[in-house]
């Protein structure tokens, strides 16, 4: 009875609709944080017209990847870029002109220089025999990177990624690092980030100079051959596990800077196995594999998003029934995308 007489008064005092706003302004139910809903670009031979762009905003992306790309040699120091004999999208006017070009029709952009070593491929394995050969490709490095700082910073580019998979020369070069991303905010205002592969996430020591933590996410979660999306799911758990506490004890958000399968057998067991061979077409696998993701990562407030890999700019010719590259261009996986690109909006 006193506890009726006490509600009673209050309702006198205050009013019903303020005693509700009370008892529930802490219970407001919080919405996900946006997520970069992305695509990595393939910088095309051409010019980028409003047709190439349409598609990505048909899947509901709102970020691109733009991929001006740079060259080395397997052992050699010397970083090369804007040759005449690229593709225009990958020199400085041709990534210029696509992100003008995004931009206009809504999309928010990740400017991603990338180095290709010739006789080698991957940049993760690129080391040098001493410290004046590093010196020159430090020198080198930078040059590229800084012509693209002041690229992003010109047309306002959101996100800038000073790097991708070098595995050895951060472990061996942190210092180098450290300094390049205070060049870079000289002339940059935007956000940075760094594309760690995988595997050496944890082994890049400069995490706190940037604003947020790159994965390029090809993590081997299951070998099966067409995997299914529960199994996945459960499989991802203990990576999950870790990504999280890593984003905690950083306090940094994490974006998968790359991830995607290929649409064929066992397209979930690690994407260099499936890149040294053309294995049977699987298009149930490819589907499975980027439902399971988007179920595991895209509620997570710690995580920020993803740019999928890749997206060609000629759109109907791409992909396709018996396509079994990354691309989800024109094959079931482009629904699941669009789908979960799509929550929210």
């Amino acid at each position: 009875m006193a506890r009726n007489k006490l509600y009673t008064s209050i309702f006198l005092i205050i009013g019903l609709p303020s005693l509700v706003g009370f008892y529930f302004a802490n219970e407001e139910k919080k919405e996900p944080a946006e997520k970069m809903n992305g695509v990595c670009f393939v910088a095309p031979r051409h010019e980028v017209l409003d047709q190439h762009i349409e598609p990505i905003l048909n899947i509901n992306a709102d970020w691109i990847a733009v991929t001006p790309y740079g060259f080395s040699r397997a052992g050699e120091p010397n970083v090369s870029f804007n040759h005449g004999r690229q593709w225009k999208g990958e020199k400085i006017q041709g990534a210029i002109q696509t992100i003008v070009a995004s931009k206009k029709m809504g999309l928010k952009v990740m400017l991603k220089p990338h180095i290709w070593v010739k006789g080698q491929g991957w940049a993760g394995e690129f080391d040098l025999p001493d410290e004046h050969s590093w010196k020159i490709w430090e020198k080198d490095y930078s040059e590229y990177i800084i012509t693209f700082a002041k690229v992003a910073d010109s047309l306002s580019v959101e996100l800038l990624c000073i790097g991708t998979e070098y595995k050895i020369a951060v472990q061996k070069r942190p210092k180098f690092w450290e300094n390049l991303i205070k060049n870079v905010r000289v002339v940059y205002k935007g956000k940075l980030t760094y594309a760690a592969n995988w595997d050496n996430y944890e082994n890049v020591t400069f995490w706190s100079e940037l604003d947020y933590i790159g994965v390029d996410s090809y993590f081997p979660i299951c070998k099966d051959q067409t995997p299914r999306v529960d199994v996945l799911v459960k499989n991802w758990k203990d990576t999950k596990i870790k990504l999280k506490s890593f984003s905690s004890k950083r306090k940094k958000k994490i974006i998968f800077t790359e991830f995607g399968y290929r649409s064929m057998d066992h397209t979930a067991g690690g994407h260099w196995e499936m890149d040294r061979q053309e294995g049977m077409l699987n298009m149930e696998g490819q589907k499975n594999a980027l439902e399971a993701i988007f179920k595991t990562y895209w509620s997570e407030d710690w995580f920020a998003g993803g740019f999928l890999w890749k997206w060609h700019a000629d759109h109907v010719n791409r992909g396709g029934d018996n396509d079994t590259r990354y691309t989800p261009q024109n094959k079931p996986a482009q629904e699941v995308v669009k789908l979960w690109y799509g929550i929210g909006k």
